[in-house]
């Protein structure tokens, strides 16, 4: 399996940076509540002096919206919307351990942290422009077909696992009680992301360790090694 962004986004975004980390033999019963904690206690931190708006994380993806033509404040990046969530409940709905240690670390981060069920997922992921044919489900169970050009989670078999980049995720790969092998994706575009990803990266598969005891393979991509290939994790 892969994991990969083409050469239009690369071509498009030059400033992207990329993580992925591949982890086997999750369950839903981990306990991560302290460790949600923390990462929510830094997020509180950030927010007490300046909103996320104003974050550049998220300013750069601000202007990656605008530069695919969408409104921005219409089609948020996955970690505005969290943040902007957390800003006024000041907390999150709990949805699987996983799904809310890494909502918790892309709070920290500011930075779009994706979640996606393997088994779900056929041969890889490619974000890439849509040809408009490609099927998208959501979460309530209706099929849509993105537009063409716009930026999706695209698999072989022309699933899209996300639309408008890191706006929505689908319900076809979303993380469930049965979910045991996953892929992650972070990817950021502000200033300081060269440091920021690499960070954010070791972070999760350092918490997946302590949470679940196992051992993730983790990657960065970028324009001159775009590419993570892994084998699936049903033919090791």
């Amino acid at each position: 399996m892969y994991f990969q962004h083409s050469t239009a986004i690369w071509s498009e975004h030059p400033d992207l940076v990329a993580g992925v980390i591949l982890a086997t033999g999750i369950t839903g019963d981990a306990p991560v509540g302290p460790r949600i904690a923390k990462f929510n206690a830094l997020a509180e931190t950030r927010l007490a002096t300046s909103s996320e708006a104003e974050f550049p994380e998220i300013q750069a993806w601000r202007r990656a919206f605008s530069k695919m033509g969408l409104k921005p404040t219409q089609y948020r990046c996955a970690s505005e919307s969290l943040l902007r969530r957390f800003r006024k409940e000041r907390a999150l709905p709990s949805l699987h351990p996983l799904i809310d240690l890494c909502n918790a670390i892309s709070l920290a981060f500011a930075i779009p942290v994706a979640v996606f069920d393997l088994s779900k997922i056929s041969k890889g992921l490619e974000v890439r422009h849509a040809d408009g044919g490609e099927s998208y489900l959501t979460f309530s169970g209706e099929t849509e077909h993105p537009d063409p050009h716009e930026v999706i989670f695209a698999d072989a078999a022309g699933q899209a696992h996300a639309r408008r980049w890191t706006n929505r995720q689908s319900g076809l790969s979303a993380v469930h009680d049965t979910t045991t092998d996953v892929l992650i994706v972070a990817e950021a575009l502000h200033a300081s992301a060269p440091a920021d990803v690499p960070e954010l990266t070791a972070t999760i598969a350092e918490e997946l360790t302590r949470a679940w005891s196992l051992t993730p393979a983790t990657a960065l991509v970028s324009r001159s090694a775009p590419r993570f290939e892994f084998q699936p994790p049903h033919l090791r």
